[in-house]
């Protein structure tokens, strides 16, 4: 049987969340219920997921739209000013979210099926965040959670930021989903930056021709960065992809610490093994088979 997967996502300029849901729609492990949107202008990234799931002739799956502002509202919104260019035309007005706000859908959803849904999260945690505020039981009725998010950064990779985007979006919401006891796999920014696709992948997948499979390799050529360097990271599909295959990634598990914006460097994922007393409900994705994984996600989208 499939597995009954809710994705909340912040698709946008980086096309990584627009692969993440082509490797999710054609991979039949996973089956999706339905999608959320989080962060800035939830409307619009509503409709780039309507549209793709249109041309994917998914057009029923409701999407719904989320919150726009952080928790505490006391960061700016990113908004690089890429968002749906090339996929959400004029035409396209009429896709409009589904009626309900994206926390609630969650509850609503999650409750209605206890311990069987498995949602994944490839964007600021906003939307999860305010769903365990909302019902207490959430993380505990989850059948998993997946998210794309943090950074352990080792003394191997200290070229990596202190703190990931996701994290940085909203590190209040983070802090709360992290410290929920949800059962959780956290893929982080150290193994993410190690995937790429590049223009062989892009090609393969041009070449299957799909209406869908065009509107995904356009959206993957237009991004500045596969512009700029004829490839790029699969931080969220990876994420995706774990869920297919665990054993693509080696885990460990952990207990994680979110900075809030009160400290000193605001959205770090502070990491470090349980206590004998400590009870941690979280695994950490510490290595990747590289080339398994990049030919998965091309084999998986060009078919």
């Amino acid at each position: 049987m499939p597995i009954p997967v809710i994705l909340d996502t912040d698709i946008g300029t980086d096309v990584d969340d627009c692969l993440a849901l082509a490797l999710l729609l054609s991979s039949p492990e996973l089956e999706l219920q339905t999608v959320t949107c989080v962060y800035g202008d939830t409307a619009l990234r509503s409709r780039m997921v309507k549209k793709l799931l249109q041309l994917h002739g998914l057009a029923n799956i409701s999407v719904y739209a989320g919150a726009q502002k952080p928790l505490t509202s006391q960061r700016p919104i990113y908004w690089e000013g890429h968002e749906g260019q090339g996929l959400a035309d004029p035409n396209d007005a009429s896709l409009e979210p589904d009626t309900g706000f994206a926390p609630d859908m969650l509850v609503e959803r999650v409750m209605g099926s206890p311990g069987k849904i498995h949602l994944i999260a490839i964007g600021p945690l906003t939307n999860i965040a305010l769903a365990i505020q909302k019902e207490p039981r959430f993380a505990a009725n989850l059948a998993h959670l997946t998210i794309m998010g943090g950074v352990v950064r080792s003394i191997d990779r200290l070229d990596l930021p202190l703190a990931e985007h996701n994290i940085v979006c909203d590190p209040e919401a983070a802090k709360i989903v992290m410290e929920s006891g949800a059962p959780i796999t956290l893929v982080p920014l150290d193994i993410t930056t190690q995937v790429h696709v590049n223009e062989d992948g892009l090609k393969q997948i041009q070449k299957a021709g799909s209406p869908f499979q065009l509107a995904v390799a356009d959206q993957l050529a237009r991004y500045p960065r596969f512009q700029r360097y004829g490839r790029t990271n699969l931080h969220d599909p990876l994420a995706v992809g774990v869920i297919i295959d665990p054993s693509l990634v080696t885990l460990q598990t952990v207990i994680v610490q979110v900075a809030t914006s009160a400290d000193p460097v605001p959205a770090q994922t502070l990491m470090r093994p349980p206590k004998d007393n400590e009870v941690a409900t979280i695994n950490l994705a510490t290595t990747v088979q590289i080339d398994r994984f990049e030919r998965f996600f091309v084999e998986r989208v060009a078919s």
